[in-house]
């Protein structure tokens, strides 16, 4: 199935955060209601054509601090050659880091993530450090990289100056498309996000991804997002039992509508 265009109408929303007062969100509403669910194993094509298996996890992951590769590093010491396609023989987290400029990742082997299970492996593909917190019952966020965990949800900050010379930190909260990979991000060869095979979850990203949006937003930031989530997909009902077709692609994600509009056909 081909993308959804970059440039899309959205429907956003601001509201303070209810834990800190020098902070307000901004959230795309047309993002976090939309049907997107990770299709990995499952019909996902990979950033790579000639890596379908991979997802994406070609790349490896880029730390975004001490802290969090150093959270990877507990998860990865429960790790054994039963769990761990690609376990290395040392356990210092050198054996399974490297460099790439400034910053620190999961090393590369074989093509892809050290981390990734390729198909076929005995301990199951995919992951290894999302399928030991599955094993542990642990949320899969807390075991991952920052960027594997967090994709395709966006977290943004920018600094608001206001006409009587205060301010205001914006976080925003929206959806991970091409461009946050960095002018690569055009690059590659399918990507999920803006893709109707991937539209096809059967509760909207707020809900699917709740552990997730809990983690960027706090508890009480998420509380306060599911109450204009759900306004959000009221209003959408009501348009749709007026049979406003014209408004619809201005409240709902365009790869969710496209994904409805193909299993309707199938029908």
């Amino acid at each position: 199935m081909s993308e959804t265009p970059l440039e899309i109408p959205r429907v956003w929303v601001e509201f303070d955060d209810p834990a800190d007062t020098e902070q307000r969100f901004r959230c795309d509403l047309t993002w976090l209601t939309s049907s997107w669910t990770c299709i990995f194993g499952n019909g996902c094509q990979g950033i790579y054509a000639d890596r379908p298996d991979d997802g994406c996890c070609t790349l490896g992951a880029h730390f975004t601090d001490d802290d969090d590769r150093d959270r990877v590093a507990l998860i990865a010491a429960e790790l054994d050659e039963s769990t761990w396609q690609f376990k290395p023989s040392s356990t210092k987290t050198k054996a399974w880091t490297e460099r790439e400029g400034s910053a620190t990742k999961t090393r590369v082997v074989e093509g892809a993530c050290i981390f990734l299970n390729r198909a076929g492996f005995a301990g199951g593909a995919g992951c290894a450090l999302h399928q030991q917190a599955v094993r542990t019952g642990r949320a899969p966020h807390t075991a991952k990289p920052d960027v594997c965990w967090q994709l395709p949800i966006r977290r943004t900050y920018r600094t608001v100056e206001l006409p009587d010379e205060t301010s205001y930190l914006e976080v925003s909260i929206s959806e991970y498309d091409r461009r946050g990979w960095g002018p690569g991000g055009h690059d590659l060869d399918w990507y999920c996000s803006g893709n109707p095979a991937a539209h096809v979850g059967r509760e909207p990203v707020y809900r699917s991804l709740r552990a997730e949006l809990v983690e960027l937003m706090g508890p009480e930031g998420y509380d306060e997002l599911v109450v204009r989530c759900e306004a959000h997909l009221l209003n959408v009902r009501l348009v749709r039992s007026r049979g406003a077709r014209t408004l619809l692609p201005l409240l709902i994600h365009p790869a969710t509508i496209e994904a409805r509009e193909r299993r309707t056909r199938k029908r």
